[in-house]
Order: structure tokens, then sequence, then C-alpha cells
């Protein structure tokens, strides 16, 4: 990126200036390689965020961000329905609540490395991981809809985890207001036998050692300790999140032009938020991020179940599930006063600081868990919220590495099984059903997650509690 046409606002911290059609201006969140590597496209597509009516305050890009479809990954936007404000498909994405959630086994590292082979198998048989892989679950049309209305709460009470777990779940596990009847047969027909499935792509189940931290007493109530072993899940709402997107972005563009909506970019299809179709795509993707929720949990029941086989004595406690695809109803201050908007996060994270009150009891003195991804070959870390993070981004966080290649690049530059065997001389052994989909995920198609988190931190957006390395990735 062209960084001569930004304003450099601090370390971390860039200005895109107001200029044509834009209503607020644009702010990148990156050291200045960070913002060097990234695409034009980038800034291309924060300026035409900048420009979707009812937008405040400021289109956002955390510093994993690169090109996406219609919003950058890693962008963050939030409108006023008062003012005419908009919900956009395309500023959640296809992969509506993609998250991610991660459990403390209370193990240590050294008792489980003797273990690490058949754990990995097991994982890798129980938990089916790949495109169009379909689990064990075969749901009837009233238990979807039960699903899509109740969430993890659903998989709870069904036996697929434990009623705690939803203390310690983004909405506690349900969010409110999904309206089923607006989500597409289609979409429920590709959705009823996905449950307690990884998917593809960037998804995986990773075994991770915590190998730093950098908070103690926050690392502590989160129960992190050196040494030990966390299960990391990244997943979403699979083939039923995607069908709702798809329904959705062709009819807002289709419609866009009937609410005088002129479109800087037909992917950035939207809606007013107070009209019939934004209410049917907000009822219908709050359904899919319970789909997300309760798949999360059923994934998190299977891990269990697998590490019960070698660890009776294991609990895996959930420590915090959060996702990163999603259009929110938030309370934040504006101008002095506080005003109800309505928050896209794409591949950005909620991060909510010390004493908000939709933090969960335990975590409300020190700030919301802020779990970001690495890549297979590289650390992942746990952030949590900070208070001025508020005034940053509404509260939002990055959400990963970032890609630096496309997977089409990715392909051209790595074989799967070099990646395979180049990761198992260092002691990660990788599980997966495409040797293709490995070297699409290769280590270096990502950019560098140290360089990302330490961004975030030093913007004030969350900070560094733990640094995790993960030792076995199953893959789709």
């Amino acid at each position: 990126m062209d960084i001569s046409v930004l304003e450099r606002i601090g370390p971390c911290e860039w200005r895109a200036p107001r200029r044509g059609a834009m209503r607020v201006p644009g702010v990148l969140y990156a050291d200045q390689d960070l913002v060097r590597d990234m695409d034009d496209k980038v800034l291309e597509q924060l300026c035409n965020v900048a420009a979707l009516p009812g937008i405040v305050r400021a289109a956002y890009a955390m510093p994993d961000a690169h090109w996406g479809y219609g919003f950058p990954i890693g962008g963050v936007a939030a409108f006023d329905p008062e003012d005419g404000g908009v919900i956009s498909a395309g500023g959640v994405g296809f992969d509506i609540s993609c998250g991610v959630r991660t459990m403390a086994t209370g193990l240590a590292r050294t008792a489980v490395e003797p273990h690490k082979e058949r754990l990995a198998e097991l994982l890798f048989q129980r938990i089916p991981a790949g495109m169009g892989r379909v689990g064990r679950i075969h749901l009837t049309p009233a238990q979807l809809d039960g699903v899509l209305t109740k969430g993890a709460v659903w998989a709870i009470d069904n036996g697929y985890g434990l009623a705690e777990d939803a203390e310690t779940i983004e909405e506690g596990g349900c969010v409110p207001d999904a309206r089923p009847e607006f989500v597409s047969d289609k979409a429920k027909i590709r959705q009823r036998d996905e449950m307690g499935t990884l998917g593809s792509g960037n998804h995986y189940l990773e075994l991770q050692e915590v190998v730093e931290i950098f908070r103690p007493s926050v690392a502590e109530t989160f129960g992190l300790r050196a040494g030990d072993v966390v299960v990391t899940i990244h997943s979403g709402s699979r083939g039923l999140g995607h069908q709702v997107g798809t329904d959705y972005l062709g009819e807002m563009a289709h419609t866009a032009g009937r609410f005088g909506i002129v479109l800087p970019d037909r992917e950035l299809a939207c809606a007013p938020i107070e009209s019939e179709i934004g209410w049917r795509y907000l009822g219908a993707m709050r359904a899919a991020t319970n789909c997300a929720l309760a798949n999360r949990e059923i994934l998190g029941h299977l891990a269990r179940q697998t590490f019960a086989q070698i660890f009776p004595e294991a609990r895996l406690r959930l420590i915090f599930d959060v996702s990163h695809n999603t259009c929110k109803v938030e309370e934040h201050r504006l101008d002095g006063r506080p005003r109800t908007l309505f928050v896209h996060r794409k591949g950005a994270t909620r991060a909510f600081g010390p004493g908000h009150p939709d933090l969960p009891e335990r975590y409300r003195a020190v700030g919301q868990p802020v779990l970001i991804g690495g890549s297979m070959g590289t650390e992942s870390y746990v952030l949590c919220g900070l208070p001025e993070a508020e005034d940053k981004a509404f509260a939002s966080a990055c959400h990963g590495a970032g890609r630096a290649l496309s997977r089409h690049a990715a392909l051209r530059q790595w074989q799967g099984r070099a990646v395979v065997d180049a990761l198992a001389e260092r002691g990660i052994l990788i599980r997966s059903s495409s040797l293709r989909g490995v070297a699409e995920e290769a280590p270096g198609a990502y950019k560098n997650v140290r360089a990302v988190v330490d961004a975030a931190e030093t913007a004030g957006l969350a900070g560094k509690v733990a640094r995790l390395a993960p030792f076995v990735c199953v893959k789709g």
C-alpha cells in the first residue's frame, strides 16, 4: 500500500482522510511494515465502506487486514439506525459467526506429549473436517430450527456440552431475536448433516502449549498456566451461513437502488436497518450465528470425549468462545452520549474492556479474552480487552494473522506433503483430509502474527496475555 496517501497519527495508527463520497475517514491500525505490505485494495475497500449511509466515526481496518468481499477482512464499521444506517451482508461475510473457542485441559505438555500421536489420530477420526464433510448428527427440520433459535444452549440441552459452558460463550451461547423462518430451505438443507464438523479452508482444531505469559494476573483469571495444554477450535456456521450470505447479498444488491443507496461496489450490497429486508437479514444472520455457536459447542464436546479416552481426569474447561464475523447491536458512546449502533466486525474480534456489563462476572475486572489464531506453524495468542479500546474501534481487535498470499498463490509456492513433513520435523503433527488444503494454508501464506499482535497492543486495541504454540493440528 502507498502510505503517502495516509496521515500517520500514531506508531500504529493511520488515517485515510475523507474524499469523494466518504462520509467519515478511514483508520488503519498497523505498524509501517504491515501497512506497506497490505494490498492497495484494502484501502480502496475501506474508503468504500466509509461512504455507506449512516456510518459513524470512521471505517476501521485491523492490523491483519487484507482484501475481502466488499469489506476488507479485518474491517470494522458501526451504523446508526437513526441516521439511515445500513446492514451489509458483505460486512459480515459468508461464514457468519466464524469464531474461536479455547479450552483449558489442565494438563501439562509433558503429560500429553507421549500421547500426541494417538490424540491426533483420535481427534481426526472423531471430528469430520473438510469441504462438504458431514457429521454423525442428522437433524430433523424441527431440531435444526431449535439450533437456529437456541444456539449453544440447544447443544448443551441435548447432551453436547456442559451447562457451565454458556457463561463463557459470547451472548451466553444464544443470540436473541433469531428468526429461522427467514433462513432459506436451501440453507437448512445444507446444514442438517453438518453439525459437529470443522469445515475447510483456515478452520482447524489445535492442541497448543502455553509457552509465554505476558500478564500473569490476567492469565491466572483466564486459567492459563505456562506449560499447560489448551484446545483451540476455529470454525463457523458451515453451509448454512454461506447460503444465508449468498441469498441476502443477491437480494440486497437488487434492491439497493429502491432505497436510494448508491453502491461504490456491488459487493457492498446493503439495506437500511429499518427496512423489511434489513430486519429479515438480521433475523437470518442471528439464526446463522446460533448455528455457529452450537457447532463449536458440539466440536468442543467431541474434543472432550476424545481426551477422556486417554485422560479421564481432564475436564477441558471453556475459557471463552467469541465470533469474528458478525453484526451486533451494541451501546457505544458517540459525541459524549450513549448510542445504539449496529457494529459490523468482519475478520475482527469483539474486545470489551474491564468493567463491561456484558462480560462474564469472572472476567469483568480484567477484560474480555480475545482469541487470535495464527497458522499451523506459528503461534496463536490470547489477548484481553483494554479500557481505551472503546474509543479506538468500538472495542474491536484483530482476529488472526491475516493472509499475506492468496490461496492460488500459496498453491504455486508450496506442496501439501512437503508442508506436513516440514512441520513434523518441528514436532507439529498435521492431520488433514486434503493436502491441497494444507498447501493453501501453509504458514508462509500468512502475515507475521507476532507483528500483528504487537501492533494491536501498541494501538491500544487489546493487550497480550499469553502466547500459544501448536503441536497437533486437525484441518479440513
